[in-house]
Parts: structure tokens; C-alpha cells; sequence
């Protein structure tokens, strides 16, 4: 089939329905860009809107209740939304084996990884998936993912693919003590003095973590890998390798800056949950992500959320008068699902939450 140039219909069928994905498009070396993936000018990135030499905050984690580094911790959330940390714990071997297990997964023939199409998947907690929602989005993203939501340990055992199941499981366990330090932090930057078990369950009671997969582009500057958004968890915490990709876009400006990856970091950023928790205070910030025409990109957000029977609204201790309260109290899975049934946009989902 000489897909670049195929109707879109059986584009949309090779690539969702029979499961090839973006790589296997990827991998027939076309010369040029199907016009599926080819994005309006507006959604890619303006390489002239990028800020060269502009690096956002990098903090070193070993120390993480000195004041000056909860203060690093609360101004970067409160500026930037996103920040590298170092030195954070995570065991270096448990960081390369979750690595190796993504390149695994998608290194699977396409009728081992069909299984987990949302019409084959065992379990609706494991999906793979192209683009952002293919059943929505005009233009494909060019990415590939699978994305798992934590229940158990023993529904991940039962359902998640083998060939990285363990890893991924050990890498989401092994997270926990890294987000607590963070959201340990952050809320007593609002004033609320303990991560104890009740604002524990309300911040991170329920996790998804994905493995994301961007192949080659034949025309990168043509397309995009995730176009931009903000995410709708409490906070993010991403594993890049050292390729490179996502940028960030700095607030109260239409400018970007690159996420260079610091070798053996970890990315985190807030998201539109705790902006609204914490009234404005902390930014979830639009973010997306470049195609390459170089190397296979990977990388590995859990995603630390609310339960999807919490309802989220500005914080008590984060609230001033009526007067300054921005967002209202609405079900947690009420947001989430805002999110999913439309392509991605920018910022446009914290407006579901505005007063």
C-alpha cells in the first residue's frame, strides 16, 4: 500500500484498527509525511518562538527539607510549573530497566501489541493507543503509547503485557517516595504542614503510567509528537532518555523553552488538578512534544492524580476571601473525562473548573 499517498480511511485502518501504529508507518521509510500526520501550522512548534538560551529550573533533591531547596521547589511551580530534579533517590538500575522495557514493548510484533487495542485489551485498564484520541483528532500526533492505570497488583500481573509488566510495576513502586518528597513540599508551600494519610489519598490516590513511543518522522517539521496541553493529574513525574523534544511553554508569554534532559533526572510537572487546588498558585503550563527525523524517541510519565471519585476544588488553607476563589468544586472524573473526549488545546480544560 503506498500509504502516503492511500486514502486517509485506510490510513486510519493500517495504523489504529490493524495496530501498526505511527511505527509502523515509520517503518516503510516513506519519503514524505501522510497527510494524516500533517499538522495545521498552529499546533506545531514556531522554532522562532523558541528561547535558546533559556533552561528551566534544575534542583538538586538530596536535601529536599533544607529551606532553601523547598523554596527552589515552590517558586518553580509557582513560575515555571515544570522542573528537573537530580539526586532524588530513584535507583539508576530500576530507571535503565524501565527504559529497556518500553523499547521491548514496542519492539513486539503488531499482533502481539493489537492485543491490547481498546476492542482487544483484557482489561480497560491497559490500552494501547496512536495520537492522543483517534477517534477525535483531525491530524494524528505522531506517537505511539501504552498506557496503564494502576488498580492492583495483582490486576497489573493478570493484564498488563509481560514482556514489561515487571519493570513497570517495580519503576511505579519505587516512584512513590520521590512524589511524596515533591507533594511534601509543595502543600507545605500552601501552608498545610503534613503529607498525612487523608491529603496523601486526596493527591496521589490513583496513578496511570504510560510508555510513550515516537519513531522516526519523515517530515518532522510537519507534524507533531504531542501537541500541546497541560495535564489534568496533581503532578507528572517523566523519565526522558537523552534525546530531547518537549518543550514548555513559559508563562504569561508565547515563548518556549526546551526541556533538555539532564542525565539521570526526572522531569516533574504540575497539573491543572493541583492549579486548582491550590486557587492559581501552582501552574500546570502547556507543554508538547517535537517529532525527529534522527532516532526513535521514549519516555515514561506517571501521571499522580486525585481519585476519580474526589471532588477537587481550591483548597481551604489556599483561600483568602470568597472574592478570590477562581475555580469551583467539580468530580474528579468529571474533568478527566472533559480531557478524553477532545482533541487537545492548549490550556482549554481548566476552563471546565472556572467560577
Amino acid at each position: 500500500m503506498a500509504l502516503s499517498h492511500c486514502a486517509t480511511g485506510e490510513l486510519k485502518q493500517f495504523v489504529v484498527d490493524e495496530g501498526h501504529g505511527v511505527k509502523g508507518v515509520s517503518e516503510l521509510k516513506l519519503k514524505t509525511l501522510p497527510e494524516l500526520f500533517i499538522q495545521p501550522v498552529e499546533r506545531r512548534l514556531d522554532v522562532s518562538k523558541v528561547l535558546p538560551n533559556e533552561l528551566i529550573p534544575v534542583i538538586d533533591l538530596s536535601n529536599y527539607e533544607d529551606p532553601e531547596v523547598m523554596k527552589s521547589i515552590c517558586y518553580a511551580a509557582e513560575k515555571w510549573g515544570f522542573f528537573q530534579i537530580v539526586n532524588h533517590g530513584l535507583p539508576l538500575d530500576i530507571i535503565d530497566a524501565i527504559k529497556d522495557a518500553t523499547h521491548k514493548f514496542f519492539g513486539l510484533s503488531t499482533k502481539e501489541k493489537k492485543k491490547y487495542l481498546s476492542q482487544n485489551t483484557p482489561s480497560k485498564n491497559v490500552r494501547f493507543l496512536t495520537s492522543f484520541n483517534p477517534d477525535v483528532d483531525k491530524a494524528y500526533e505522531w506517537k505511539d503509547h501504552l498506557s496503564c492505570f494502576y488498580v492492583s497488583d495483582e490486576e497489573a500481573l493478570q493484564y498488563w503485557p509481560t514482556i514489561c509488566k515487571y519493570q513497570v510495576l517495580e519503576y511505579l513502586k519505587s516512584s512513590e517516595s520521590v512524589i511524596k518528597k515533591v507533594l511534601e513540599v509543595l502543600i507545605k508551600g500552601l501552608g498545610i504542614q503534613e503529607l498525612d494519610e487523608t491529603n496523601q489519598l486526596f493527591l496521589m490516590g490513583s496513578k496511570r503510567i504510560n510508555l510513550n513511543y515516537y519513531p522516526v518522522c519523515p517530515n518532522p517539521e510537519l507534524s507533531i509528537g504531542a501537541s500541546g496541553h497541560s495535564d489534568v493529574s496533581t503532578l507528572t513525574v517523566l523519565l526522558q532518555d537523552q534525546i530531547g523534544g518537549l518543550y514548555v511553554k513559559k508563562l504569561d508569554s508565547d515563548k518556549w523553552v526546551h526541556v533538555t534532559p539532564v542525565k539521570d533526572s526526572l522531569t516533574i510537572n504540575i497539573g491543572d488538578a493541583l492549579q486548582i487546588m491550590s486557587n492559581g498558585r501552582y501552574k500546570s503550563v502547556e507543554h508538547k512534544v517535537v517529532a525527529n527525523g534522527h532516532d526513535n524517541r521514549i519516555s515514561v510519565p506517571i501521571f499522580v492524580n486525585p481519585r476519580p471519585s474526589d471532588v477537587i476544588g481550591p483548597l481551604p488553607e489556599v483561600i483568602n476571601s470568597v472574592d478570590n476563589i477562581l475555580y469551583k468544586h467539580v468530580l474528579y472524573s468529571d474533568y478527566v473525562k472533559h480531557f478524553f473526549r477532545k482533541s487537545t488545546n492548549g490550556k482549554d480544560t481548566i476552563d471546565f473548573a472556572k467560577k
